[in-house]
C-alpha cells in the first residue's frame, strides 16, 4: 500500500474515534486554521517567493526534522533561517520547482501534508552538478501553527529518491 492510500485508510478508519479527517488539497476545511498554511507553503515555493515563504514561520520556529534533507542550521543561524536556506538551495538546484499538495489531514492548529516536488535539475543540488534530469520526489510534513505562523515542523523527505534520480 502506498503512503497516500495508507493515509486515507488510517484517517477514514479512525474517523469515528475523532481522528482528523482527510481533506482534499483543493477543499481545505475553513474551520481548521492550519489547513490554509499547507497551501501557502506549497504556493510560495512554487512561486519561488522566499520572502513570502520565510514570512510563514515564527521567529521561535522549531524544526524537529534534522537529517541530510534538512540539516541543522549553521552556527549563528536560527532554525527559521536554516529552513529558508535549505529551500533557497533547493530552488537554485531546481529553478523550475513546483510543489503540489497530494493530501492534507488537519485538526485544530496541527496539519499534516504529503507534498510532491517536481522540476528540472539545472543547478547544483546537494553537491551534484546540474544533470538536466527531471526530478520528482515527495515529503510528508507536520506543522503546528500558533498566532498565524508555523511554530513547529516534523518531516520526512525522500532524499534517497532524489539521489537515485540524480545518479540515473
Amino acid at each position: 500500500m502506498d503512503r497516500r492510500n495508507l493515509l486515507k485508510t488510517v484517517t477514514l478508519a479512525g474517523s469515528a474515534l475523532a481522528v482528523p479527517t482527510l481533506v482534499a488539497p483543493t477543499l481545505a476545511d475553513d474551520k481548521t486554521a492550519t489547513a490554509p498554511w499547507i497551501q501557502k507553503f506549497a504556493a510560495t515555493l512554487s512561486a519561488h517567493d522566499l520572502t513570502a515563504f520565510a514570512a510563514l514561520f515564527s521567529e521561535n520556529y522549531v524544526n524537529h526534522q534534522v537529517s541530510a534533507a534538512a540539516p541543522p542550521p549553521p552556527p549563528g543561524k536560527s532554525p527559521k533561517q536554516g529552513t529558508v536556506a535549505v529551500f533557497t538551495a533547493r530552488l537554485a538546484g531546481i529553478p523550475d520547482l513546483k510543489v503540489e499538495v497530494e493530501a492534507t489531514v488537519a485538526s485544530g492548529n496541527i496539519a499534516a501534508a504529503s507534498f510532491v516536488y517536481s522540476g528540472t535539475h539545472n543547478g547544483p543540488l546537494a553537491g551534484v552538478a546540474p544533470t538536466g534530469r527531471a526530478l520528482r520526489f515527495t515529503s510528508c510534513d507536520i506543522f503546528r501553527v500558533q498566532d498565524g505562523l508555523i511554530v513547529e515542523h516534523w518531516g520526512m523527505g525522500d532524499l534517497a529518491g532524489v539521489a537515485a534520480q540524480l545518479k540515473a
